[in-house]
């Protein structure tokens, strides 16, 4: 018994993730399911993320990981199943309350979405003028500085600055400055490293471990990058055609006897292993 509950996590098709203490839980999916005309995009997932852990997604294009994503943060309502956030049903809220229980999430995009004719300072105290409409001035200012500083960014000297006018990955932590100024309880990060060359990808994965380790945020990625998820991650699970066909950590998807997830990572293994 004891090693069935052991290996469950490495082996696991479907299924439950491993048991996990619903209060220590940010984020549950339970039996979700989706199709789109013909299509069964999601067919019964199953996701537990403990607060302060970082997830990420991996799979092939078209697997359902964003289709995943989306529901995880209400903007798809599946066909059954349920999307838990501290405790709460989000499947089941209406527009007004969905609205507030996304106030609980940030977002980093692929390419950052920043506001390119706002400084990087503005970009960062824009979603705090929006909804924090009590800080004002030197407490504006202060706040702004503080989440700068917090992803090791030079606010004289990156602030007045546009996005366009600084390096890739100091345009991912400006995103991420943004993305956190609210103090969400989680953040989502649609494919952070595509495109980057590998010491931006490096410095994008420690501003992810920053942000766990100094914020206390639960992260959840959506990637392709192998290294960057085992460097990252506290749990992996693999999409494969709408089923989390492998979940765990390195071990688990080196070992995994699933054809696609073994020609997935088969040129990794051939450079790394």
């Amino acid at each position: 018994m004891t090693t069935q509950v052991v290996k469950q996590p490495e082996t696991a098709r479907t299924g439950e993730p491993p048991p996990a203490v619903e209060h220590d839980v940010a984020l549950r999916v339970v039996d979700l399911k989706k199709t789109f005309g013909s299509r069964q995009v999601l067919k019964g997932m199953n996701v537990a993320v403990p607060r302060g852990s970082i997830l990420v997604i991996l799979g092939g294009s078209g697997m359902g990981k964003s289709v995943l994503m989306k529901h995880m943060i209400g903007l798809l309502k599946p066909d059954s199943g349920s999307v838990i956030v501290d405790g709460q049903d989000i499947t089941r809220l209406s527009k007004l309350e969905l609205k507030t229980t996304r106030s609980k999430f940030g977002m980093v995009f692929q390419n950052g979405a920043l506001f390119d004719s706002m400084s990087n300072w503005e970009n960062v105290a824009f979603p705090l003028k929006e909804h924090r409409k009590e800080l004002k001035g030197e407490a504006l200012d202060a706040r702004v500085r503080e989440l700068f500083n917090v992803f090791s960014l030079d606010v004289d000297a990156l602030g007045p600055r546009y996005p366009a006018e600084i390096s890739g990955g100091q345009r991912k932590r400006v995103a991420l400055a943004r993305a956190v100024a609210l103090e969400p309880q989680i953040v989502l990060y649609d494919e952070p490293t595509t495109g980057l060359d590998p010491i931006t990808t490096d410095q994008v994965d420690e501003m992810i471990l920053e942000a766990k380790h100094k914020l206390g945020v639960t992260s959840i990625v959506i990637s392709h990058d192998i290294a960057s998820a085992f460097k990252i991650a506290d749990e992996i699970i693999f999409v494969y055609d709408g089923e989390i066909v492998c979940r765990g950590l390195k071990g688990a998807m080196l070992a995994s006897e699933h054809p696609f997830v073994q020609r997935f990572f088969a040129t990794w293994k051939e450079k790394n292993v």
